[in-house]
């Protein structure tokens, strides 16, 4: 890990215990492993040194290397680390890997963005496994990687897997590297076009993050799978309409009848042209 964290340890982030507690010098808030950080749902019992790379101070947006031990802790540092420090160390594996590609393959291409760069947002243990955001000049992925207890070589390459997250299901596909391992990815963005700047990139990666753990989200999905059903259930009554207005018409030519405008001709504020309903 290279974090700096400055008056503990000396920097060294392998001797801070898990439990202790560490107060931002800027504003004096105070992250405590016990509670968590609510902000960025980042659960209890998330030792500072296991924080995902780009947490920032939830009060003064300050860096972490800019909090201080003011507990100590008692819990003794572990041997091994924990599925947070490996959601670190997954991330920077998945990055240096896409860098490479970057670098390598993509740099050049029409459909990559140049004003982004290969970043991971978000990283952290979800479900025995890791999840964060992948964002490359040609695209902005779910990802969803191994924990240690996971079996995944079961799972063929382009293997179709559906995950359930408070907001919905999602659905991801299987893939795997050399450099990385295997992981499953969730398509959001691809290509970049539309982003004019890292910033842009990375804070809508961010707002991802947090709707995909917002129940809210599911709510509002089928609110608008209400309004589409409904509007439907609209288009199909009009057209039932302007056909009984064209029979009636048909029988009693003399009548003048104004047919029932289309979906379309709504959307279009009555512009569209005659004979572009049927279209």
């Amino acid at each position: 890990m290279s974090a700096r964290f400055e008056g503990s340890y000396l920097g060294d982030a392998g001797k801070i215990a898990p439990d202790a507690v560490l107060e931002c010098k800027i504003c004096w808030h105070v992250y405590d492993p016990a509670i968590g950080d609510d902000t960025r749902q980042i659960k209890a019992g998330t030792p500072f040194s296991a924080l995902p790379d780009d947490w920032r101070c939830p009060q003064c947006d300050g860096e972490r290397d800019q909090f201080m031990v003011v507990h100590a802790g008692t819990a003794p540092v572990p041997a091994a680390p924990t599925l947070a420090m490996l959601a670190i160390e997954k991330a920077r594996q998945l990055t240096d890997a896409f860098r490479d590609i970057h670098d390598n393959k993509m740099r050049d291409t029409p459909f990559t963005n140049r004003s982004l760069a290969v970043e991971a947002i978000g990283f952290r243990p979800w479900d025995g496994h890791i999840l964060g955001v992948l964002v490359v000049p040609w695209f902005m992925n779910l990802v969803l990687m191994p924990g240690p207890e996971d079996d995944w070589g079961h799972f063929k390459t382009g293997e179709k897997h559906i995950f359930t997250f408070p907001s919905g299901d999602y659905e991801f596909v299987f893939n795997q590297r050399p450099s990385t391992g295997p992981y499953f990815a969730c398509s959001l963005f691809s290509p970049m076009e539309d982003f004019s700047s890292q910033l842009q990139a990375t804070d809508t990666a961010r707002m991802v993050m947090a709707a995909l753990f917002d129940p809210a989200s599911r709510a509002a999905e089928d609110d608008r799978a209400g309004e589409i059903r409904a509007l439907r259930e609209a288009d199909l009554a009009a057209e039932a309409d302007r056909t009984k207005a064209v029979e009636e018409t048909a029988a009693a030519p003399v009548a003048v009848v104004e047919s029932v405008p289309s979906r379309r001709a709504l959307l279009t504020l009555g512009q569209n042209k005659p004979g572009e309903d049927a279209a």
